[in-house]
């Protein structure tokens, strides 16, 4: 179960240190489980002495059920079903809102005996109990993933090849260049490229025959991406059959080809996703987390139901995981308040819970769920949900607030994102820049070579501005061939540097329309938080700073007094 093999952006070190955790949150709960089997005893028999009310059942139900949702989740399965056994007898109890008579209190019992015994002892407070994960749980390995950003291209033409190299590199990549096949092969020996770019002509043999030669000896494929001075079917037939991805004619036009790499090689995404697990249970809820964290997303814990709004505000989750029976506030409760307000209306619900009973979960549906999960779940089944969950909502989501050409945020929600991170700036006491930028004299583009041109234009400065930018950095197109980006908990001096290091980058990116290549520039605008204290008030700062570089001679940035 290599669930963090397939994480992109991650060292080895931090996937190691992700696994630790999940281990040692196993331990921490086998170490606790004693405990826990004394404290349910001990509850049962303070009942049995002072007399059953709704409050003390109710608490004691938590308690039983919390163990059948968590033991499997930690490595115990047995346990799992054991008190799963005892808790189908109080829930129905609960359910009928009454006491239990006599003959469901000797079935309590039973069930409780059975409990203790699968736990490893018949009194319930013996330590001496089997701490092995099950099967199921072992801890996953970590899989050596190549450098997400490095490029083998092999070419010997050396003069387009460094050009081409340049380009790559704008946007973020690192090019190894090799001018024959043999110098190629002993490369790969010593790393694993992301993709490789493969021209079909060598002095020593053709690409494409090389590449399938060595497919045969290689445990995994290559990402290949052919490039070549002919375009023919022949040419581009025989690279198919090599298992190449993706074949461009030289010259290469670099702004197709580095949307087809971020198509391949990073599978491009700007934001890790998002999850708000609300789960009464820490050591539950820590381990949900690590699992999710462990395959690249981002979390926010909250075990207290009744405060749930301010880090929801705050962390703006593209789905919540939520437990169903939680004390204060049950998870059907908090769902129906969510769907009341219009910033969650829309954000996928799951229930996770070790609730079995179908109307139930249908019920848990009917109030604003979206799916329904079953404890125990293994960490792979809990990926596959939430990832399967939140790429579905994105889609929706981006028809709504994405720009259709670039990706990036539209005007509207870009504005809306400057509100959000302005209050957060304020609460935090965090500085904050927003940058305006507009392509200079964008207008002869269209003109001289049409509009796909322009396009392609607006879409390489897009790239390069998500590539180089943070993932904590909101990046929004403002309308034509002008942008905007929000660049949190940076001073103005920081904020220059990233936008003129931008600003270069562009300036030396390489256009082409037909056979003919030109450069373009941008200038840029920034405002800073707090000297610009609300957003209004900072976008119109950037817009005048903005207006500054256009009449200072374009290619500039200003940043704002």
């Amino acid at each position: 179960m290599a669930i963090l093999g397939k994480v992109p952006n991650m060292s080895d070190d931090k996937k190691q240190m992700i696994l630790e955790k999940l281990a040692a949150a196993r331990q921490k709960f086998a170490d606790r489980l004693p405990d826990r089997m004394r404290e349910i005893q001990e509850t049962w028999k303070d009942i049995g002495q002072d007399g059953w009310t709704i409050e003390s059942f109710q608490a004691f139900h938590r308690m039983v059920h919390n163990l059948a949702g968590t033991s499997g989740t930690f490595g115990f399965p047995d346990v799992g079903r054991a008190a799963r056994r005892t808790e189908v007898i109080l829930k129905e109890i609960l359910r009928n809102e009454s006491l239990p008579n006599k003959e469901q209190e000797q079935a309590i019992a039973n069930g409780l005996r059975f409990l203790y015994q699968t736990a490893g002892s018949d009194t319930g407070i013996d330590t001496d109990i089997d701490t092995e994960p099950a099967t199921a749980m072992e801890t996953p390995s970590v899989v050596k993933k190549a450098d997400e950003k490095r490029i083998f291209l092999v070419d010997a033409e050396a003069d387009q090849t460094q050009e081409l190299a340049t380009q790559l590199q704008y946007y973020g990549y690192t090019i190894d260049i090799f001018s024959t096949l043999a110098e190629f092969r002993k490369g790969l020996e010593e790393t694993e490229p992301a993709a490789v770019i493969m021209s079909t002509q060598l002095p020593d043999g053709q690409g494409n025959k090389a590449i399938s030669v060595l497919e045969k000896k290689r445990d995994s494929a290559l990402t290949v991406v052919f490039i070549s001075n002919q375009d023919d079917l022949d040419s581009r037939l025989k690279t198919v059959r090599a298992g190449g991805k993706a074949f461009f004619r030289k010259p290469v036009d670099i702004s197709l080809l580095v949307d087809t790499l971020d198509n391949l090689v990073v599978g491009y995404d700007p934001e890790a996703f998002r999850v708000c697990i609300i789960e009464d249970s820490r050591s539950l809820a820590e381990h949900f987390s690590l699992v999710l964290q462990g395959a690249g997303m981002r979390t926010c814990v909250v075990t207290d139901p009744l405060q749930v709004m301010e880090p929801l505000t705050a962390f703006q989750p593209d789905l919540i995981l939520m437990d169903l029976y939680m004390p204060g506030c049950s998870g059907l409760e908090l769902a129906s308040v969510l769907r009341q307000q219009e910033s969650f209306l829309t954000t996928p619900i799951v229930f996770l819970s070790a609730e079995t009973d179908i109307t139930r979960q249908l019920a848990a549906m009917s109030l604003g769920g979206d799916d329904f999960l079953t404890k125990p779940i293994l960490p792979d089944h809990l990926i596959s949900s939430v990832i399967s969950r939140i790429s579905r909502a994105r889609k929706l989501r981006s028809l709504m607030v994405r720009d259709g050409l670039t990706g990036l945020y539209n005007h509207t929600t870009t504005r809306e994102r400057l509100i959000i991170e302005v209050d957060r700036a304020k609460r935090q006491k965090d500085p904050l820049a927003f940058a305006m930028l507009d392509i200079d004299k964008f207008k002869a583009v269209n003109d001289t070579y049409g509009h796909p041109t322009g396009d392609r234009v607006i879409k390489s400065l897009a790239r390069l501005l998500k590539q180089r930018l943070r993932n904590t950095d909101i990046v929004g197109r403002f309308g034509g061939e002008e942008f905007a980006v929000i660049l949190v908990g940076t001073d103005g001096e920081t904020a220059s540097h990233i936008m003129n290091e931008l600003r270069e980058a562009f300036g030396k990116i390489e256009h082409r329309f037909e056979e003919i290549s030109f450069q373009k520039t941008f200038s840029c605008g920034i405002a800073m938080f707090p000297h610009h204290s609300d957003p209004s008030t900072l976008n119109d700062a950037a817009d005048k700073a903005l207006y500054q570089a256009k009449n200072g001679g374009r290619n500039l940035v200003v940043l704002a007094e």
